[in-house]
């Protein structure tokens, strides 16, 4: 059995995760320019593409699983490594090439995701500051809680000093 389908499989994985990086890229952008009904649609389109991209991945190992059945080896552990000790050459070549590039748009995409959570992390820094601004601070005018409470202490009945 010929390892089409994990070849299939992953060319499809690489397909989504780089259409997956263009949404962190427009991401970084309407972050930039805050605008929130922008960014509330990109997270349904990025939903759909984490559901796209587990249910392929779930194809993969299913495929993985089958060639491994089908050359004797159900018990191996189901790895890139194990597929290419079975395979011809080519399609050695292939998976190992198909491999290098759904690691790199992973990478890539890691990248982009930490850059945006920086500038989530800012935004909401700036919305505390501005909330802490607008709302107004509770002065006391007074000396203090310590000059209450030592008044009280000091009203008893009576007066052991005298």
């Amino acid at each position: 059995m010929t390892a089409r389908n994990i070849i299939g499989s992953l060319e499809k994985l690489i397909k989504l995760h780089k259409s997956f990086n263009q949404l962190a890229i427009r991401k970084t952008a309407i972050l930039k320019a805050n605008d929130t009904e922008a960014i509330t649609a990109l997270l349904i389109s990025e939903q759909k593409h984490i559901k796209a991209i587990s249910q392929t991945d779930k194809e993969r190992e299913r495929a993985v699983e089958e060639f491994l059945a089908a050359n004797g080896t159900a018990g191996q552990p189901a790895s890139i490594h194990t597929v290419t000790e079975l395979t011809g050459p080519e399609e050695t070549e292939v998976l190992e090439m198909l491999k290098a590039a759904l690691i790199d748009e992973v990478a890539k995409l890691k990248e982009r995701n930490g850059l945006n959570q920086q500038l989530i992390y800012q935004s909401l820094q700036f919305i505390n500051v501005s909330l802490d601004m607008l709302k107004p601070q509770r002065q006391n005018l007074n000396y203090g809680d310590s000059v209450g409470k030592t008044a009280k202490i000091g009203m008893g009945m009576f007066d052991s000093k005298a």
